[in-house]
């Protein structure tokens, strides 16, 4: 028996007028949705409580049945796992971007004119630093994006950040949050490296070819999303499931390398709208034969979402849906429950997340069907889970994988 879970990245939304009051799920054609849904147990997900609006981090550990009230401490650590540095409870881990400052002081670009190339080179100049005994560890990611640790005795994640989000400004100043004196030491440290990195990142040779090349340089690191390295549950050991996580965003790849799953990596997911979703869900189809669990993170929908884009996000599921034709029950060889939703609610009426309930629709074999036959907000009202909560779904799963494995189909 197999559990294949699939999230939507800001899959809810909310009516759309052009869609004569549709939501643009309900307004996609997804016959392979439907049919699960029409083959299964469907009802609207709270994801972390009833009027909480979740962040992309406290939905997925919510999913994974980890409470975000206990466990959740700032984004900065799962960005940093998600890269492929390698996390230490304790460490106070940052999101980071290379970014462009004038001689003056002021941000001209937040993100170094999108900088594709040479961030890793950049990151390597800072190989061995330590400010105060506390050991400097840079990353980076894709593009302009990079993680940062600092790694030592008496530090703490309850400093503000310089990233002031706009741009033509000069950079905030790290503050302690509290009166400790580790909050005190821990903006010491990041307000010294933030002047040492910028005379590195300065006389920096890649830089000073963008500069001759009429590029922006990547001169400055904008710090934000604090967070000490936290002691999650290890979900394998949880849940007795040998486990995979298939995602192309950073966040999403290190919640799950954090949780203790296996991330399977391939170009081809870049985790946005342009991924190749055929990939993505072949690759899945594939690790379903390794593994008990695959979790498979589609990212476009939320993209679409935050732009307002809502034909584009209801075509963009379209080309999901047409990707799950493998796991039909006529063409899946072998016993598999699958579950789909979203992490959150992103309104493209919004441009941002909502505390709107979002659809789930659970399949098995041998569970109870109920009478909705459409995948969609509004059908899944009339569903048989009813309102559920994120940390009830993995329950609800492995009763059902436990009902076939014990009965069969």
């Amino acid at each position: 028996m197999k559990l294949l879970f699939v999230v939507m990245d800001g899959l809810g939304d909310r009516p759309i007028s052009e869609f004569g009051g549709q939501t643009p799920l309900e307004y996609a054609k997804t016959p392979n949705m439907d049919k699960l849904a029409s083959l299964g147990m469907n009802g609207l997900l709270h994801v972390i409580a009833p009027g909480v609006t979740p962040g992309s981090d406290t939905a997925h550990l919510a999913l994974f049945g980890v409470d975000p009230y206990e466990y959740y401490t700032g984004r900065g650590p799962f960005e940093a796992a998600g890269i492929g540095l390698v996390v230490k409870e304790g460490d106070i881990a940052f999101r980071t971007n290379f970014a462009t400052i004038n001689p003056e002081g002021v941000i001209t670009d937040r993100r170094a004119g999108r900088i594709r190339e040479g961030t890793d080179q950049l990151a390597k100049l800072f190989e061995g630093l330590e400010i105060d005994g506390i050991e400097i560890l840079l990353e980076a990611g894709t593009e302009h994006r990079a993680a940062l640790i600092l790694r030592g005795d008496g530090l703490s994640d309850q400093v503000s950040e310089n990233d002031p989000h706009v741009e033509r400004k000069e950079p905030l100043e790290f503050k302690p949050l509290d009166e400790s004196p580790e909050a005190e030491k821990t903006a010491r440290v990041l307000t010294s490296f933030v002047m040492k990195a910028r005379t590195i990142l300065n006389n920096a040779e890649i830089n000073k070819k963008r500069v001759e090349e009429d590029l922006l340089p990547a001169n400055y690191l904008l710090i934000r999303g604090a967070g000490k390295v936290p002691k999650l549950p290890n979900f394998e050991e949880e849940y007795c499931l040998e486990t995979a996580c298939i995602a192309g965003g950073g966040l999403y790849k290190g919640i799950g390398r954090m949780l203790g799953m296996h991330i399977i990596e391939d170009s081809r997911m870049s985790g946005g709208t342009t991924t190749d979703l055929s990939a993505k869900f072949e690759i899945t189809h594939n690790a379903l034969n390794d593994y008990d669990f695959v979790f498979t993170h589609v990212k476009g929908t939320d993209n679409y979402s935050h732009d307002g884009k809502y034909k584009e996000k209801s075509e963009f599921i379209e080309r999901v849906d047409k990707e799950l034709y493998r796991f039909l029950p006529e063409n899946y060889e072998g016993d598999l429950v699958i579950m789909i939703t979203g992490d959150h609610s992103t309104p493209c009426s919004f441009k941002d997340h909502s505390a709107d309930p979002v659809p789930i629709l659970i399949y098995s074999p041998d569970c109870r069907r109920d009478k909705v036959e459409k995948f969609g907000e509004s059908y899944a009202v009339d569903g048989s889970l009813g309102h559920i909560l994120g940390k009830h779904i993995m329950g609800i799963a492995l009763n059902e994988m436990r009902l076939v494995r014990k009965f069969g189909a």
